[in-house]
């Protein structure tokens, strides 16, 4: 026969202690990271952020469940700033750890929504008349492009902005353009002016050799059809340069 013991008695001020439960599991760190983050940016605003905490907040939603900021300064690592991350073209955000397919959608996703912004400053005023907006307009659609992308913004008798069409993509360092296209183009909307735009992917804005003959090339087209040439930009990461500007048009 088996005797039974007593459980001891209780010692005095001490009480039993209670059983885990779900609720006391301890929550991952990064979620208080990431209230303090949207905190911030809802009171002080985007310049209060550094690029890669930008980064985390676009990524929040494409990566819910894990700790995002090693991500953020991987991409802004390899790439440079946020604007270099979201103009990234999908194949190369897609060789970062971390970065699928969806996450490269959202970033794109990103840049579009600036570069329609952008074009919703300048596309209801004179483009003469608020250079800056047009300046941050191209900035935003190609100046942190990896490849050359050659532009022209046809516009009308007040200066209005028509269309803005890409005539050109090419490798990092050229494009070709034609100006008897850029002409041919410029009729068929009846533009009676037009702003040249290219970028050069080494953010070096200065104007070549190359690109100073043809835009004289195609102002020497488009002077007897009456078609004014506003300007050349050339955009980099570095800023931009105005071939008006330079006295070389």
């Amino acid at each position: 026969m088996t005797r039974r013991t007593a459980d001891p008695p209780a010692l005095p001020g001490l009480a039993e202690a209670p059983a885990p439960t779900a609720s006391a599991e301890e929550t991952p760190h990064y979620h208080g990271h990431r209230e303090r983050l949207r905190a911030r940016f809802a009171q002080a605003g985007a310049e209060a952020l550094a690029d890669y905490e930008l980064l985390e907040l676009t990524l929040f939603r494409a990566i819910p469940r894990r700790d995002v900021k090693p991500l953020a300064k991987a991409l802004i690592h390899r790439f440079g700033s946020f604007a270099e991350v979201v103009s990234a073209e999908p194949a190369r955000l897609m060789e970062v750890e971390g970065v699928s397919a969806g996450v490269a959608a959202d970033l794109k996703l990103i840049e579009a929504a600036g570069r329609r912004l952008a074009r919703g400053a300048v596309a209801a005023r004179p483009l003469l008349s608020s250079w800056s907006a047009l300046i941050e307009y191209l900035r935003a659609t190609m100046a942190f492009s990896g490849r050359e992308e050659f532009r022209v913004l046809f516009l009308d008798r007040r200066n209005h902005l028509i269309a803005d069409e890409v005539q050109g993509r090419g490798t990092v360092d050229h494009t070709p353009v034609y100006p008897r296209e850029v002409a041919r183009r410029a009729l068929e909307l009846s533009a009676t002016a037009i702003i040249l735009a290219h970028n050069h992917p080494s953010g070096d804005p200065t104007p070549s050799g190359a690109d100073i003959r043809m835009t004289r090339e195609i102002v020497t087209v488009l002077d007897p059809l009456g078609i004014v040439v506003h300007d050349h930009v050339i955009l980099g990461r570095d800023g931009h340069a105005s071939l008006k500007g330079l006295k070389l048009i």
